[in-house]
Formats: C-alpha cells, sequence, structure tokens
C-alpha cells in the first residue's frame, strides 16, 4: 500500500521558517509530479507548488521568492522551504504525487498524504 506522510509543520511567528517534508512508502515503481497544496479555513484548497520528476518546478504567484520546492528522489520525499512566514501562509498543507503503482495492473495513481499544520501567528 501506498502512503505519503508529511512532517515539519507547526507554529511560527511572522517572518520565520520552516521546512515540510512528505515522504512516499510502499511498494510503487516511479513517482512522477510532486505537489503541495494547502487549504485555510474556510476557504477551498489551494495549489502551493509543483515539481515534475526532473526538477522543473512552478508556483502559486503569492509565494514566488518565498517558498521552495524540492525533491530526493532516491529518498522518495518532497520537501517545501518556506521562508519569510505571513499570517496568511496559515493552513493545512497536503502533498500529492503521481505514482507508478500496482492494484490490478500497474499503472499511476494519485495519492495524497493526511496534511500537516502551518500556523503563522503576527
Amino acid at each position: 500500500q501506498v502512503q505519503l506522510v508529511e512532517s515539519g509543520g507547526g507554529l511560527v511567528q511572522a517572518g520565520g521558517s520552516l521546512r515540510l517534508s512528505c515522504a512516499a512508502s510502499g511498494s510503487f515503481s516511479s513517482i512522477g509530479t510532486m505537489s503541495w497544496y494547502r487549504q485555510a479555513p474556510g476557504k477551498e484548497r489551494e495549489f502551493v507548488a509543483t515539481i515534475t520528476s526532473t526538477s522543473s518546478v512552478n508556483y502559486v504567484d503569492s509565494v514566488k521568492g518565498r517558498f521552495t520546492i524540492s525533491r530526493d528522489n532516491l529518498k522518495k520525499t518532497m520537501y517545501l522551504q518556506m521562508n519569510s512566514l505571513k499570517p496568511e501562509d496559515t493552513a493545512v498543507y497536503s502533498c500529492y504525487a503521481e505514482i507508478r503503482s500496482y492494484g490490478s495492473s500497474w499503472r499511476w495513481r494519485d495519492y495524497w498524504g493526511q496534511g500537516t499544520q502551518v500556523t503563522v501567528s503576527s
């Protein structure tokens, strides 16, 4: 069974930094595009950043220049370095990945982590 597990969330003051991790475990052959999303209370889930298997990246405008997405394919882990955090970055951050796994056949499937809370105080 494939799982994505996030870690690294917490409470930080405005202007501070946090580093989120998303580790994939289980039986699978490949990891494709990986992404971070976030959902603030009362708001819809929002795309934050994405990184392809060849490490091409893209960010939502509100985090450009502050957040950096990266991945370590050997460790099967994706990271989100968050600097200059603002109160409006407060949300549950979830990771997403396209993973080639075996069910009744080998195919690419979508997986989500359970989320990690990030709270930025003013």
